[in-house]
């Protein structure tokens, strides 16, 4: 079974950067694609940002052209880096495939841009 743990997460300024990891264990991870997604408080879960196994990305208007999702498949690891965060980017971000398993949600890493 896969399990997901995503790190890198802390408080930062608006403004600021972030590199947030995922790493995979247990399962293909390179035959997946994968995902960035986000729940601020008091909203629903959203995506943020997806890959394929080939590499090829999407991204939330929101974010783009400030976020950017790689991946390393020798490493099971799916990155988000994040640019010019902005206060509404305040959320605990969680990675799983896209489309996203119940089973496979891990805690999440918390982002807070604050000032």
């Amino acid at each position: 079974q896969v399990q997901l743990v995503e790190s890198g997460g802390g408080l930062v300024q608006p403004g600021g950067s972030l590199r947030l990891s995922c790493r995979a264990s247990g399962g293909l991870f390179g035959i997946y694609v994968m995902a960035w997604y986000r729940q601020a408080p008091g909203k629903q879960r959203e995506l943020v940002a997806g890959i394929t196994n080939a590499g090829n990305t999407k991204y939330a208007d929101l974010v783009k052209g400030r976020f950017a999702i790689s991946r390393d498949n020798a490493k099971n690891t799916v990155y988000l880096q994040m640019n010019d965060l902005k206060l509404e980017d305040t959320a605990v971000y969680y990675c799983n495939q896209d489309p996203p398993r119940t089973i496979y949600w891990g805690k999440g890493t918390l982002v807070t841009v604050s000032s």
